[in-house]
């Protein structure tokens, strides 16, 4: 979970416990604080509909199941429900709520931490080392200075799978040049993006391979982020 997911949950839920103590103000017969907890969470209840929109996962609340139970349990004692139930309905109301926050929280997050951007996944390397994850691979180690220095030069481009497949296959030796030796670990993204990102260097020390959960992006260096031997 990003900063921004934090903030915007924090904020629905204030505006919720705010509605919840003005309706409760507004009630002449004060029910108990455990019953309108209890009621308003059943509330949330409802048949709902997930699809996805802009990449994200949407949740969107369709009938009001946990209105209809509180009703039929409610209704069958003279004056409960009326007590309880615009806190039933606000329940269910609360799901648009947070919809509206989560909605708005991807739009803002893309524009604080733009995922074309390669400093939103590389920060900070103060800790940050390669490691060989293939035999091809050499004894290497990171140049913290010139990833620092030219992270603002790095370049989004694209590289082509077919080639890469390619070059793979048409190898009739035993020994294949994985284009992508070296995996880079303990870097760290920027601040609050909650980044999860898994980070490969090609073979000739210029290419950084970023794999998210969502895809995966490609960046070029002018220099090589490599050095022989280990720090």
């Amino acid at each position: 979970m990003n900063l921004i997911e934090v903030l915007s949950g924090a904020l629905a839920w204030g505006i919720v416990v705010y509605l919840i103590y003005r309706l409760y103000n507004k009630r002449r017969v004060k029910p108990k604080g455990w019953k309108i907890l209890i009621v308003f969470w059943i509330g949330m209840f409802s048949f709902s509909f997930n699809f996805n929109l802009f990449g994200e996962a949407v949740r969107l609340s369709i009938l009001p199941l946990g209105v209809w139970i509180l009703y039929f349990i409610l209704n069958s004692k003279e004056g409960r429900w009326e007590i309880y139930r615009r806190f039933a309905w606000l329940g269910f109301g609360a799901n648009f709520i947070f919809l509206l926050f989560s909605l708005i929280s991807t739009p803002v997050h893309q524009a604080i931490y733009p995922q074309n951007e390669i400093d939103t996944y590389i920060a900070g390397v103060e800790e940050a080392y390669f490691i060989t994850i293939h035999p091809s691979g050499q004894d290497v180690s990171l140049k913290k200075d010139t990833l620092l220095d030219g992270i603002e030069r790095l370049q989004k481009s694209t590289i082509s799978s077919d080639d890469w497949y390619y070059d793979l296959t048409r190898n009739d030796s035993k020994e294949v040049n994985e284009r992508f030796p070296y995996q880079l670990v303990n870097a760290t993204p920027k601040w609050g993006s909650g980044s999860q990102a898994i980070i490969y260097l090609e073979d000739d020390g210029k290419g950084l391979l970023i794999l998210t959960p969502e895809k995966q992006r490609y960046f070029r260096s002018d220099q090589s982020l490599l050095e022989e031997g280990n720090e």
